[in-house]
């Protein structure tokens, strides 16, 4: 499965912790990331993503073409609710609308995370390979 891992400054901290938790599983997919948060994830994990550019420099709508086109099947975004940044703001609700246009099942805190990771490691997200 391709997975796209997106955090907001302030939850970057929050998803390297889960990236360390869930390697595991996530080491069974392949992994797709903005370029901050994809190498603070390389560096306490170890793991490979392939990173695209920082979500304000063009990150956002690089991923958003991964999902318009259907190639992600998991989008894990953990997004800072008191962001006064607009460019985060603008991201949250782009990739939350793009992933519920295309069916792309999106986790934006850490429970949601969570519950999805652990229904990808139990073979509930066979679907997303028939419905591409």
């Amino acid at each position: 499965m391709n997975i796209a891992l997106i955090a907001h400054d302030a939850k970057k901290k929050l998803m390297q912790n889960f990236c360390i938790a869930y390697r595991g599983i996530l080491d069974k997919h392949r992994l797709y990331a903005t370029e901050t948060t994809g190498r603070l994830i390389e560096e306490v994990t170890g793991l490979q993503l392939h990173k695209y550019l920082a979500g304000h420099l063009g990150g956002e709508q690089q991923i958003g073409a991964l999902i318009e086109s259907n190639e992600l099947d998991l989008v894990i975004f953990l997004t800072d609710p008191d962001s006064a940044q607009s460019h985060e703001m603008s991201l949250n609700r782009s990739i939350g609308r793009l992933c519920d246009i295309h069916n792309i099942p999106i986790a934006t805190n850490l429970a949601t995370a969570e519950l999805l990771i652990k229904s990808l490691d139990r073979g509930d997200m066979e679907w997303r390979e028939m419905y591409k």
